[in-house]
């Protein structure tokens, strides 16, 4: 098999929202690691929620849009009245982060959500500084690797393992032999999808040929990009792709219209992008590699309106349905499905061990 990886044209990471929420049942799961040695965050009144997105902001139909999904959920079940949000700027720097957590915090917010890694860093400088507020990270690390704040929660999800599923969609349903990923950023967080979408393939047609776009090495600003995304696909179409995946958020627009236009195939991610694209784009989206991002911020919400706020790492995967994959529009065969079925059971098991690095 050959992999063609290219740089440095320009594209951005994720999915839209799914019309169906999870419950709080949905973070009880063994792949939670263990909190650290803590007193349970102490929220004083009731919650009120803010919202800092990653780039590209709500209406991205991707990342940010399902994590609103996640508030709205909260909001209607839980009768929340103060939420705020907070859009970040394509080329922000970590100081301006931190401030406008800084700022959501001293206007009385006291459950506040960084939507991206990018708030990783950001979150943990602030986070003890108010130690009554309850903070979470979607795709959330600890930079120092130590000692983790008390009042922060990091979430996580088995991207390698709902890409593994579109993976393998994309080889059983290709004409061609020839697929694509286009990934946002060249960062370990969006290589997890790369490598689960080879494996998948290649467990089908180990002979498989995969092309691979990174649109930007280190900027955000590769999830935000359409145009970018748009000229990554259309390498990829030109080249013999069929079918391509991308992890680019907003910048999967681009991929959409790249598909329309060589009228070739597509796979979102986050959220069932069949749902939101536009009725011609829809037309080429097969599948989407689903990563519950609404279910994850609501779950954190609903802790801390429980009085238990969520603390230490969190990992959805696809025994949780944390992450999966969408069948909207007819587009994948029953046998395709029943495929996929076989391959998911597999994984939760443990007979297939889905890997993290391409």
């Amino acid at each position: 098999m050959r992999r063609l990886s290219t740089y440095g044209v320009a594209i951005a990471t994720c999915g839209l929202i799914l019309s169906a929420c999870g419950t709080a049942a949905d973070n009880d799961t063994d792949d939670t690691e263990a909190a650290p040695e803590c007193d349970p965050v102490q929220i004083e009144g009731d919650a009120k929620v803010s919202l800092a997105y990653d780039v590209g902001g709500r209406g991205d139909q991707s990342f940010n849009d399902s994590a609103y999904a996640g508030l709205e959920k909260a909001v209607a079940q839980f009768g929340l009245t103060d939420v705020s949000e907070g859009e970040a700027g394509q080329d922000e720097s970590e100081d301006i982060r931190e401030e406008r957590l800084r700022n959501f915090a001293d206007s009385g917010h006291n459950v506040i959500v960084g939507v991206g890694f990018a708030y990783s860093e950001a979150v943990d400088t602030v986070a003890p500084e108010y130690p009554n507020v309850a903070f979470a990270v979607i795709d959330g690390f600890d930079p120092t690797e130590d000692d983790v704040n008390c009042n922060v929660a990091y979430l996580g999800f088995a991207e390698n393992e709902g890409s593994f599923l579109v993976g393998a969609a994309a080889a059983l349903q290709s004409e061609t032999g020839t697929i694509g990923f286009v990934g946002g950023v060249n960062n370990t967080l969006i290589q997890k999808f790369e490598a689960g979408y080879a494996a998948g393939a290649e467990a089908v047609d180990p002979d498989i040929e995969i092309l691979s776009t990174y649109i930007e090495e280190s900027d955000p600003a590769g999830f935000g990009d359409p145009a970018g995304g748009q000229a990554a696909a259309e390498g990829q179409y030109g080249d013999g792709a069929d079918i391509v995946f991308h992890a680019a958020g907003f910048s999967g627009t681009g991929v959409f219209d790249a598909a329309v236009a060589a009228d070739k195939l597509a796979i979102g991610v986050d959220s069932d992008q069949f749902l939101t694209a536009g009725p011609e784009q829809a037309q080429h989206i097969i599948t989407s590699m689903l990563k519950r991002v609404d279910t994850a911020t609501f779950g954190f919400i609903e802790s801390v309106v429980n009085g238990e706020p969520d603390q230490g790492f969190t990992t959805f995967t696809l025994a949780d349905e944390g992450v999966g994959y969408s069948v909207s529009g007819g587009f994948l065969t029953p046998e395709t499905i029943a495929q996929l079925e076989d391959y998911k059971a597999q994984i939760i098991s443990g007979d297939i061990e889905v890997p993290t690095e391409p």
